[in-house]
């Protein structure tokens, strides 16, 4: 029986690499993949090419005229179109979907991680903001509905990977997230005042969005990514470690009571942890190639700067003070670096506007999902509020 799957975020570039994995599993017959549900914001020409290819059943639009947009051209299929933020989390619990991988980006993901939940679909994620924001609401949720989290995101699912077969949780002594240190490894912190979006949106190693592409320059992704593994591997924070990493082949690594150091390396190439998402727990060939370890050389490791990328140690503080201070720092900083990419702030602007957010949110718990949305609201209007006056 095929994997039948909803896929959150088809147009971006998890989504259209998650797609590139379902057809080369198709072809090779190994571990067939019908595509359910496809859904995106409002990037209709790709979509329609996806759904024409590929005959979901459904597809989903977050922005209302991009829907209409669809039904007009695709008059001509019979498939189902829905739309706005309740569209998004219908598509996420679809009910012809077993596994819901989620890859849209920023908070809007997190209705529909909680909607595919709800409904019991195993979840594949790579929407981070989900688990930095409401760690505890989706970790619960998950917990009380029997629902399995595969992690998508390439240090995540290396940790997830490393951990197959540790004999309990008290032989795992530390966790380690690599980071490739992005474009500005190196630079001097007056150097950095003067980055131009540019700049920043070329990283050495990964080709994705513009949002990560930027976290990834001011090093807020692995401040993300250590409140995430908090959350996926129930792991306090003063145990989880950064070490920069340039390479990125060394994906991230565990490191036991006894001191060994599990590592997992591959090419930098997210057709491997998302094919693993959906095809765990098998191991299948995959379209990302072979790891030349003779042609590499050598890996290097480093010490994250801190001071002049503030925005890791500002989500571990964050994380440190609990309830809704970490999703005040993930709205903040969405806000900010939007405004980034409109050169309406400087890049060290981002880490300055996100303490500032977070430092305004008392550490309350969330009690519902309308909470979390509330503490990102607040962050954002107080985001612009004070980019008026830089």
């Amino acid at each position: 029986m095929p994997l039948r799957l909803s896929l959150l975020g088809s147009t971006g570039s998890i989504g259209t690499q998650a797609l590139e994995v379902a057809e080369q599993l198709n072809r090779t017959g190994t571990f067939p993949v019908e595509i359910a549900v496809l859904a995106a914001r409002s990037n209709v020409q790709l979509l329609e090419q996806q759904a024409r290819r590929l005959s979901p059943q459904a597809v989903a639009l977050f922005e209302p005229a991009a829907a209409r947009d669809f039904r007009q051209r695709t008059r001509d299929l019979d498939i189902t179109v829905l739309e706005g933020p309740e569209g998004l989390c219908e598509a996420a619990a679809w009910e012809g979907a077993d596994t819901t991988l989620n890859a849209v980006v920023g908070m809007v993901g997190l209705r529909p991680t909680m909607a595919a939940i709800k409904a019991k679909k195993t979840l594949a994620l790579a929407n981070k903001e989900t688990l930095v924001a409401g760690g505890s609401l989706v970790i619960e949720a998950a917990r009380q509905n029997g629902v399995k989290i595969l992690p998508v995101d390439s240090e995540h699912s290396a940790i997830f990977q490393c951990l197959q077969g540790s004999p309990e949780e008290r032989a795992v002594k530390r966790l380690i997230l690599t980071a490739s240190g992005g474009p500005f490894f190196g630079w001097e912190k007056e150097r950095l005042q003067a980055v131009t979006p540019e700049q920043a949106l070329c990283h050495p190693n990964w080709d994705m969005g513009a949002k990560i592409t930027i976290d990834c320059a001011t090093m807020m992704n692995k401040g993300l990514e250590v409140i995430e593994a908090a959350w996926l591997f129930h792991m306090p924070v003063e145990r989880i470690g950064v070490v920069v990493h340039r390479e990125s082949i060394v994906h991230s690594m565990v490191e036991f009571a006894d001191n060994a150091v599990i590592a997992q390396m591959g090419a930098p190439d997210m057709r491997l942890p998302i094919q693993y998402a959906l095809t765990y727990p098998q191991r299948l060939e995959s379209p990302s190639g072979a790891l030349d370890l003779p042609a590499l050389g050598k890996l290097t490791f480093f010490e994250p700067d801190r001071e002049r990328f503030p925005c890791l140690n500002l989500c571990i503080k964050a994380m440190e003070r609990g309830g809704l201070v970490p999703a005040a720092a993930n709205g903040a900083n969405e806000a900010a670096v939007q405004l980034f990419l409109e050169k309406k702030i400087g890049f060290m602007d981002i880490p300055r506007l996100v303490q500032a957010a977070a430092d305004s949110q008392p550490a309350v718990q969330a009690a519902k999902v309308e909470d979390v949305l509330e503490a990102d609201r607040m962050a954002r209007s107080r985001v612009l509020e004070l980019a008026g006056s830089l």
